[in-house]
C-alpha cells in the first residue's frame, strides 16, 4: 500500500506514511500536481495505483448519506482505496496527524482498501473519532 496525500493536507501526513512503513507515499504536490483539480487527478491516482488521502471527502466519495453516488470515486470500477480525514474546517496540523495515525491504526488488521472508503471523523475535542469503513462505489 502506498498513499497518495491531498494538496489539501500537510506534507506532514506523507513523511509519518513513510516513517511508518509506507516508503513509497507521496504528497501532490511532490508530484508536480499542485493545483490540479480533481477530475484531474483521478487518472493520477488510479494509475498511479495509489491510496488517496484527503480531506475534501465530499468532492471524492460524494455525500456521506451515499457514498459513491456522486464525487470523483463513483466511476472508478476498480482503486486502491480512499482515506477521508474529516474534522472542523480549520484542522491544523495537530488534528491531521491525529486523524491519520486513527486511520493507519484501523488498517493494521484489515490492510487491503480495494474498492473501499475509510472515514475518520474527529469529535469536537479531538480525542472523539468515528472511523467507518464503506464499498465505494456501493456494489
Amino acid at each position: 500500500m502506498k498513499f497518495l496525500v491531498d494538496e489539501c493536507l500537510s506534507p506532514q501526513l506523507t513523511k509519518h506514511a513513510i516513517e511508518a512503513g509506507y516508503a513509497e507515499s507521496s504528497h501532490v504536490t511532490w508530484l508536480g500536481a499542485a493545483g490540479w483539480p480533481d477530475w484531474k487527478l483521478m487518472p493520477l491516482i488510479l494509475d498511479g495505483d495509489w491510496t488517496f488521502v484527503t480531506k475534501n471527502s465530499v468532492d471524492f466519495r460524494g455525500p456521506a448519506s451515499a457514498p459513491g453516488a456522486k464525487g470523483q470515486y463513483r466511476l472508478a470500477s476498480l482503486h486502491a482505496g480512499l482515506i477521508c480525514l474529516n474534522g472542523p474546517p480549520a484542522m491544523n496540523l495537530s488534528m491531521q496527524l491525529t486523524a491519520f495515525k486513527l486511520a493507519l491504526n484501523a488498517l493494521e488488521g484489515a490492510p487491503d482498501l480495494t474498492n473501499m472508503g475509510l472515514e475518520v471523523t474527529l469529535g469536537l475535542d479531538d480525542e472523539d473519532a468515528e472511523i467507518i469503513r464503506y464499498d465505494l462505489p456501493p456494489e
